[in-house]
């Protein structure tokens, strides 16, 4: 067992495939990860649309995910499910800019959510997603009552491009 959020409550079994260590971001790395997260933030206050995949209509949380990251040539699967199998696994420590959290109510039950990464400071985790009661917002999971209990992985779907 491995406890893969800061001060977590509780450990969750770890993903089959080994985190990936952290690796210095160059700058050219970052400022991609930035333009993924500013285009990102441009969608805040779009409604939640079951299997919503786009801003006309709406967004689910994958269906948002998947619609960012296209805009930038990231090919994402339209499912939480499938996305969780996308990138590489990394520790929730080293979390950056454009990096998807997934989330799953227990180690028995599938993903049921994902988001982008905003900032992750170590105290703070600020993603961006689309969520049912409140459409696409910004907030911070890592001091959410209800969002880091459910905290599962973290996967980079942007350093391939680089």
């Amino acid at each position: 067992m491995v406890c893969i959020v800061l001060g977590a409550s509780r450990c969750k079994p770890s993903q089959k495939t080994k985190p990936a260590t952290s690796r210095p971001t160059s700058s050219r790395e970052a400022s991609f990860r930035r333009d993924i997260v500013e285009y990102a933030a441009r969608y805040k206050g779009s409604q939640y649309t079951p299997a919503g995949k786009n801003p006309g209509s709406g967004f689910d949380c994958s269906g948002f995910t998947s619609y960012v990251m296209d805009h930038f040539n990231i090919s994402l699967s339209p499912a939480a499910r499938e996305q969780v199998k996308q990138g590489k696994s990394k520790r929730i420590e080293d979390a950056k800019p454009g990096d998807l959290i997934f989330f799953r109510r227990s180690p028995k039950e599938p993903i049921f959510h994902v988001s982008l990464v905003k900032s992750n400071n170590g105290k703070s985790l600020v993603v961006i997603h689309s969520t049912t009661s409140r459409g696409v917002i910004e907030e911070d999971v890592l001091n959410s009552t209800y969002w880091k209990q459910y905290i599962d992985s973290v996967r980079d779907v942007v350093s391939e491009k680089y």
